[in-house]
């Protein structure tokens, strides 16, 4: 804060005073999170649906680890990979219904 500029790209304020450029600014390498992508890929892939449980597990931890530390990057992609997982957990879920309901009806149809 001066009232002459001391060097090159100084701006005059609208109090009338000049002041100094702001620092330049250095975007904070981020990395993306190995278990953010590991869970997309294994919600992708469902690998007879335990692809889809450690979906799950994986984006749990990665979404836990983002949260703890801020420079881990992949939200995004635990966020899809969760929600892949637990549709592969939900399609085993009702397809164990599904089996679990026509066994009774055959034994119950054998019997009558």
């Amino acid at each position: 804060m001066s009232e002459t500029p001391q060097g090159p790209n100084w701006f005059k304020a609208s109090d009338g005073r000049w002041y100094p450029p702001a620092p330049p600014t250095v975007a904070a390498s981020s990395r993306t999170s190995g278990l953010a992508i590991a869970s997309l890929v294994l919600g992708i892939v469902w690998v007879y649906w335990i692809g889809s449980i450690l979906a799950v597990i994986f984006a749990h931890i990665a979404l836990r680890n983002m949260k703890r530390d801020p420079s881990v990057g992949g939200k995004g992609m635990a966020i899809a990979g969760l929600v892949l997982g637990y549709v592969g957990v939900g399609i085993l879920a009702l397809l164990f219904l599904v089996g679990f309901i026509t066994g009774f009806m055959d034994g119950f149809n054998e019997y009558n």
